[in-house]
């Protein structure tokens, strides 16, 4: 586990938030990680961010986290699932990932305070936080966790993954070739049905799901939603179909973010500005920084 502590500038899309991060590894995005800060009455729950795959808190959150600091919350990060020896994140299974988030929050409540935190989370990091909220206890320290494009189903990846689980050795390429929480996130891996069976929710815990038809990661859309009690999906086009932004984009889209805000805080909820925002927007971006 990693808290970056280096102070970085907010960004507006992933593409730039991915590229300053590889040049500024320890990067922490604006707002993230004041341990001074302390709850107070209006805001009396921390914020824990949460990242996703091959990612990192600025890759994920450059966007939002400003957002949620001007809001007045507290907010916190973690780099979780670091592949030893290299500055890479969210690659190691999502067991090790979820046990660190535990170790993390138990931090932030110390530091804080607080009894409880309220956990945003994105791509893979929405499911290493289940994990730690329905198999790690953590139930007990989450008031609210909030989906961002959830793998709650798990992925096909356009068909992609699923075929090549379906010959031998297909699960080993897709660690090889991307990473052992990869090939977590497939459609029906083992992990996925280990935690989900009996239930995909558990009691205590208000969950939010935050998904979109356009999702270029998790096929079918539909596997982003959760079907067990306290659970409420929310679909990004049901409210605004000229949004069309994708998996990546989903954090760094102003009307996904007002969303996330109005989930944590309902009573202060804004209507958020539908405005069109084109298929595929921001993918270009992910492309040539992840491969700079």
């Amino acid at each position: 586990m990693e808290i970056p502590t280096q102070p970085a500038p907010k960004q507006s899309t992933a593409g730039d938030a991915i590229k300053f991060a590889e040049l500024h590894p320890h990067s922490a995005p604006p707002g993230v990680n004041d341990f001074t800060c302390r709850p107070d009455a209006a805001h009396p729950r921390p914020v824990v961010l949460v990242h996703g795959s091959d990612g990192s808190t600025y890759e994920s959150w450059a966007g939002l986290s400003p957002k949620l600091k001007d809001s007045g919350y507290c907010v916190f990060a973690l780099n979780y699932g670091q592949k030893p020896g290299t500055q890479e994140y969210g690659v190691e299974t999502m067991t090790k990932g979820s046990a660190e988030l535990a170790d993390f929050v138990t931090d932030v409540l110390s530091v804080t305070g607080a009894d409880k935190v309220d956990v945003i989370a994105h791509s893979q990091g929405a499911t290493v936080a289940r994990y730690y909220i329905n198999r790690l206890g953590g139930a007990a320290y989450v008031n609210k966790w909030i989906g961002v494009a959830s793998p709650t189903y798990g992925g096909t990846f356009y068909g992609l993954a699923t075929a090549l689980e379906s010959v031998p050795g297909g699960t080993e390429l897709i660690q090889r070739f991307g990473s052992e929480a990869l090939a977590e996130q497939v459609q029906g891996s083992p992990f996925l049905t280990d935690l989900n069976a009996g239930g995909d929710t558990v009691p205590g815990v208000e969950y939010i799901t935050i998904g979109t038809k356009y999702d270029e990661v998790i096929q079918p859309y539909t596997n982003v939603a959760l079907r067990g009690p306290g659970a409420t999906n929310i679909v990004v086009q049901d409210l605004c179909p000229e949004d069309m932004t994708g998996h990546f984009n989903l954090p760094y889209d102003p009307f996904s973010q007002q969303l996330i805000l109005n989930a944590l805080d309902p009573a202060d909820a804004v209507s958020p500005t539908c405005t069109p925002v084109p298929l595929g927007t921001g993918i270009a971006g992910v492309i040539i920084a992840s491969n700079s």
